[in-house]
Parts: structure tokens; C-alpha cells; sequence
């Protein structure tokens, strides 16, 4: 394939995997092959709707060196393995989908497949060995369950999938068949733990939530979104509409605002670099605030961007619980579980918020299926702090 050619089909192929909601942000990655020595890839930490041709950079399969001032991806050498190893594979997509992650963190193998999903993927989804992101250790893990299945997709322990295809369509398919296969995986569970079926992971989300639910339910907050205005914090229903403003000069226990305005302040009052905050209660993100007890990260991203934990906390009208909300999000966090209320996700602007939610949400969802399947084991601390470390200071600023 001629390189301008293959740069396009990555690009479109970035394009419509953001609008199946299978990639987001700058996450994931795509490559084409050109020839049999080398492949064009997306760049590092760059959004999919704005890339052009210039941005696709061109590598060499062996030895990874690449054309030009962009930088490749990291996981580049995942995607030259792919190729070396699998001569019948010409494009690959990477990605952090949300069904997937949610195996990617039991560690499961799911094998026979059958019908359309046998066709488009094979025999079944393996999940390749943990290691940290753009490591040898990962790319290490691909290679050995590339040696163990002929299948077009892999699970990457923690992490999200490889799916592979002879061409961008092959590959799409894989991707888009990946995710309803992970979400039957997960759904069977459910109606064996139950005996009763589902067409969503939001049933399963209340069935785990409802077995968390013991004791008093905590003081229930409404849902508002804030921003940072200046000196002024403006509060927000979820429709956008300005609710309320509260000067920062205001008294720093919140009094005389309402409890969700102190509650919201406190946040801006800890974090200076905090310029927008998302009250969610996703159904999944809602069952894990009712368990009430710290999120270990279960997935690469959401130790990355929400923190390497996320504390819990029990909202009760108290200045002292207020003010622990702001200090729940020191050290690198980014949320704060509010008991029975959902979750803060705070970001330096709406954008980054929201994907602090996506993450937080995505853990959540992989805590559910752990919960279901009986099977939990988060990431290591130590490389939980490395990753958020990582992305703070070095990623988060070059896709900036």
C-alpha cells in the first residue's frame, strides 16, 4: 500500500473508532502496514479528530526507528510484533474500550466463540500477561499470547485490546465485535450468579450495588457540575444552567451556601489547578460509592488520570467532612467517592473532567465485573504511583 493511503485509513480508522466510542482522547492507537519492513502509526499523544498526514509517522518493523520530528506511539513495538509475527495482518488498532477493559481486569481467557464473532475473530480472546505501558514487559506479554492463538484480537491485562485485521475494515470489525463479545462474557456471569438475564451491565451494576448496600444510607447530595470563574465558583445543574455563584472569599467552612456549594468549594480550595468538577453518578461509579471504601486501580488509565487510589469519603453535615473532600484529591487524585452519592471528578477544565469520569467510571464497571466473577486483583501500588507519576509530569503536559 502506498504510504499517503495508508496514512488516511489510519486517520479515518481513528475517526470512527471515536465515534463508536471504542477510542477517546489520545488513548489507543492505530497502525497500517506499508510493507513488509515498515508501518505508518499514530503519533504520541495527539487527539484522532485533529490528526492530519503529517502526523502519521513511519517505523521500521525492525528496529523501530521512525521518519521525522513526530514521535511514534509508545506501544510501536507491540504493533511491529503484530506484523513480524503475523504476515496475513496488515492494520491494527489498539484499544481502551470500555467491555474489554472489564476482562482485561479478571485476567479470564474467553474461548469458544461461535457464529458471526467466530468469523470476525476467531476461536477466542486470549489475555496477554500484565506490564506497565510502552514497556518490554507488555510488549513481552503480547508476543507470547500472539504465540498461543491465531485469534484477530488480544486482552491486555489491565490495560484494553489488541485487535488486528487484514485491512482497516477487517480490523474495525474485530474492535466493534471484541466489545459485544466481553459483554456477553460478562452478562452470562451475571445470569448464572443470578439465574436471571440481562441486556445490560447497568443490572449488573445494581445487583452489586444492592449487596454493598448495608447500614444507614448517607446524607444525599444533588447532582451539580461547578467551574472555576475567577474568584467566583459558579455551580451547575447537568443540563449547563447556572444555579448558583459563591465568591471564594466566602467563609472557608462553606457556611450560609448550600451543603453541595461547600462541598464543591472545598475542592477549588485544595486544588489551585482545578478549574472544573463533575458530580457523577454513573450507575456504575453510584454502586461502588455505596460499598463506600477506596478504588484501587484495576486499569492502566484510571491509575494514570484519577490517581493510583481514590479515597472514600461519608458526607455528613460537618465542616471537618467537608474539608475532606479537598483533602481526599491530594497526592495526584484527581476524584473522591462520596459515599452513597456517586463521585467528584475534577479536572483543569471541562475536557479533562470528563475524562476523569470516563476513567473512574471504566474502573468502576471492572470492579463490578470483579465482583461478579469473584476474581480482584488491582494493579501493584508502586507501579500505580509510577503511571500517575508519569502521566502528571510528562504525558498529561505533551498532549497538552
Amino acid at each position: 500500500m502506498d504510504i499517503i493511503t495508508a496514512k488516511e485509513a489510519v486517520i479515518n480508522a481513528g475517526k470512527k473508532l471515536v465515534e463508536y466510542g471504542l477510542i477517546a482522547r489520545t488513548w489507543g492507537n492505530v497502525s497500517c502496514r506499508i510493507s513488509d519492513t515498515q508501518f505508518v502509526i499514530t503519533p504520541s499523544g495527539k487527539p484522532y479528530e485533529s490528526l492530519t498526514t503529517d502526523d502519521i509517522v513511519t517505523v521500521n518493523i525492525s528496529d523501530l526507528s521512525y521518519d521525522g520530528d513526530v514521535k511514534p506511539s509508545s506501544e510501536k513495538g507491540i504493533h511491529a510484533q503484530c506484523y513480524a509475527l503475523r504476515p496475513d495482518i496488515n492494520f491494527v488498532i489498539h484499544t481502551h474500550q470500555m467491555n474489554a477493559s472489564v476482562v482485561s481486569a479478571l485476567g479470564l481467557d474467553i474461548t469458544g466463540l461461535e457464529g458471526r464473532s467466530r468469523e470476525i475473530i476467531g476461536n477466542e480472546i486470549v489475555v496477554s500477561g500484565y506490564g506497565l505501558p510502552g514497556t518490554k514487559n507488555l510488549r513481552d506479554g503480547v508476543v507470547s499470547a500472539l504465540g498461543r492463538t491465531n485469534s484477530k484480537a488480544i486482552i491486555m491485562a489491565h490495560h484494553g485490546a489488541i485487535c488486528l485485521g487484514k485491512d482497516y475494515e477487517d480490523a474495525f470489525a474485530v474492535a466493534n465485535e471484541v466489545e459485544l463479545v466481553c459483554s456477553k462474557f460478562i452478562l452470562r456471569k451475571y445470569k448464572v450468579v443470578t439465574g436471571k438475564a440481562a441486556d445490560t451491565l447497568d443490572a449488573v451494576a445494581k445487583y452489586i450495588g444492592d449487596k454493598f448496600r448495608v447500614g444507614d444510607q448517607a446524607i444525599q447530595l444533588e447532582r451539580f457540575d461547578s467551574m472555576r470563574n475567577d474568584e467566583i465558583m459558579v455551580l451547575l445543574d447537568k443540563s449547563g444552567k447556572e444555579i448558583l455563584t459563591v465568591d471564594f472569599d466566602c467563609p472557608p467552612d462553606g457556611e450560609d451556601i448550600p451543603r453541595e456549594a461547600a462541598v464543591h468549594m472545598s475542592v477549588y480550595k485544595s486544588r489551585k489547578d482545578v478549574n472544573y468538577v463533575i458530580h457523577s453518578d454513573l450507575p456504575e461509579i453510584y454502586a461502588m460509592s455505596i460499598k463506600g471504601k477506596k478504588l484501587k486501580p484495576l486499569l492502566d488509565d484510571f491509575a494514570q488520570i484519577a490517581g493510583a487510589t481514590v479515597k472514600a469519603v461519608a458526607y455528613k453535615d460537618s465542616n471537618r467532612v467537608v474539608k475532606k473532600v479537598g483533602k481526599a484529591l491530594k497526592g495526584g487524585r484527581n476524584a473522591v467517592l462520596l459515599k452513597d452519592n456517586g463521585a467528584l471528578c475534577c479536572g483543569k477544565d471541562k475536557y479533562n473532567a470528563e475524562a476523569t469520569e470516563m476513567v473512574v467510571d471504566k474502573n468502576c464497571k471492572a470492579y463490578i465485573g470483579s465482583e461478579l466473577f469473584g476474581k480482584t486483583e488491582p494493579i501493584k501500588p508502586l507501579e500505580a504511583k509510577l503511571m500517575n507519576i508519569v502521566y502528571r509530569f510528562k504525558y498529561s503536559k505533551q498532549a497538552n
